[in-house]
């Protein structure tokens, strides 16, 4: 696997978390599961239970994104969060439920359902070692929810484990926001935040040259909102729709972007990427503490 980290292919991260006041120190040379021997893994697990499982998406980020925005939410978010906390991550899963974006090319989507068991599966590998406290990071913000959500109750009630779902859009919403300055709000589909975090993250992909504001396109209206947003101004009266890849396609041409990315800097985007992982920091720190009786492990076969 090709390097993960947000901060440089040839940089350890140090994920060392001295908690003294709780009887723990962490410490691991790299916060990676794959990148650790069994023995590190063991020794890790005679410390601290939590792993967080990053689960992105390939779709497209219009014209002038590449198509891993997504899996990068989830990835750089879980690699701040065990810089400042000590867990380990799961190696990433890029692919996500993204039927709607087929329409565009290079796109590749997961059945709902294929997720779902995707991430119960690595979820139960990861129960079954002895990490008894699981968090999902969900980098493809609101459209992999329902999936992973299902896997974690199933996971939590079939083996006593806890397993939350933190969601890159969502944990962190108010403080990315608040960076954004377009007159559309800047949360939109490769809009002004994603194309920030791109810039910071992986800039070398992105092409600035076709970023444009998105074309006004009656088809997507409507006078209600999502029951989940990413805007925290948007919580007025709601319902859930759904698209056909033809339709979204229509919908979002000709670019495939649904907000103006035009402001977008990567000083911004690494600001974003900084609250959300502090914020999933600050979760897993309370969530590490939530007491675990008995945990039965379900080996996937």
């Amino acid at each position: 696997m090709p390097p993960t980290g947000t901060i440089g292919a040839n940089r350890v991260i140090d994920s060392g978390r001295d908690d003294t006041s709780k009887g723990r120190i962490v410490t691991s040379r790299t916060p990676w599961i794959q990148e650790l021997r069994w023995p590190e893994i063991e020794a890790h697990l005679e410390r601290d239970d939590v792993a967080l499982i990053p689960v992105g998406a390939t779709e497209q980020h219009g014209r002038h994104l590449p198509l891993l925005v997504d899996s990068g939410w989830a990835i750089a978010a879980c690699e701040r969060a065990a810089a400042i906390c000590g867990c380990l991550i799961a190696p990433p899963i890029q692919y996500g439920w993204s039927p709607h974006h087929m329409g565009y090319p290079g796109t590749i989507t997961l059945a709902a359902e294929t997720l779902q068991k995707v991430v119960y599966d690595v979820g139960a590998s990861l129960i079954y070692h002895g990490f008894h406290h699981l968090v999902m990071v969900n980098g493809n913000r609101i459209a992999n929810l329902q999936p992973m959500e299902i896997a974690a109750v199933q996971l939590q009630n079939s083996t006593g484990a806890c397993v939350a779902v933190a969601d890159a859009g969502l944990i962190a919403r108010a403080e990315v926001k608040a960076l954004c300055d377009a007159p559309d709000g800047g949360l939109e589909h490769a809009a002004e935040a994603e194309t920030s975090f791109a810039l910071f993250w992986r800039g070398q992909h992105v092409d600035m040259n076709e970023a444009r504001p998105p074309r006004q396109n009656q088809e997507s209206s409507s006078r209600f909102d999502y029951p989940v947003e990413l805007d925290p101004a948007l919580n007025g009266n709601a319902v859930s729709r759904f698209v056909t890849p033809e339709q979204h396609r229509r919908a979002t041409a000709p670019d495939g972007h649904t907000g103006d990315p035009t402001s977008a800097t990567p000083e911004k985007g690494e600001a974003m990427i900084s609250a959300v992982g502090a914020r999933l920091a600050d979760f897993v720190e309370e969530f590490r503490d939530i007491g675990v009786r008995e945990v039965s492990t379900c080996l996937p076969t």
